[in-house]
């Protein structure tokens, strides 16, 4: 079964380590033959993009407006939600889990989004959670794009895997 992964962080605003970093973990999901879902835009989103398309893997894009054209260049199926940063529900919704690359407030609202439906997610130099004043360990943290990419796979077939047992119910 081919795995949906999205992969989320900052666009316009992405530094050139977090665009090296999503690069990578695109590359490596798509060698392992998973599928790449993000926002569809620049930055992380699009770095992970290429890296999956150069690896021969596919790419989804879940796009804010309605012109299919916005998608970037890697983007092999452009959906246009016409939602703005709506949206970012179903880009974390689209994958059996999701990797956090660093990122901004955007990617912190979809990491809320992720954790709070019990999908998981691995944080690689992204944002940390802390409730009541303490760390949160929701989020799985990763050391490198590798380490992120077998972590989300992992989490991911654990998922896939309650799913089956519980029919599809959480």
């Amino acid at each position: 079964m081919n795995l949906q992964i999205s992969v989320i962080g900052s666009g316009d605003e992405a530094t050139p380590e977090a665009i090296r970093l999503a690069e990578q973990v695109g590359r490596e999901l798509g060698k392992r033959g998973a599928t790449v879902v993000t926002g569809g835009l620049q930055g992380v989103m699009e770095a992970a993009s290429r890296g999956a398309k150069e690896a021969g893997g596919r790419t989804i894009g879940i796009l804010p407006g309605s012109d299919p054209s916005e998608a970037n260049d890697y983007v092999d199926i452009p959906i246009c939600t016409g939602i703005g940063y709506a949206r970012n529900v179903i880009v974390v919704r689209s994958g059996r889990a999701v990797i956090a690359v660093t990122g901004a407030f955007g990617t912190l609202s979809e990491i809320a989004h992720a954790l709070g439906d019990k999908i998981p997610v691995i944080g690689l130099n992204t944002w940390s959670i802390s409730r009541n004043g303490q760390r949160d360990e929701s989020m799985i943290l990763a050391k490198d794009p590798v380490d992120a990419v077998e972590k989300a796979l992992e989490a991911a077939r654990k998922r896939n895997q309650a799913s089956s047992v519980t029919g599809g119910k959480r």
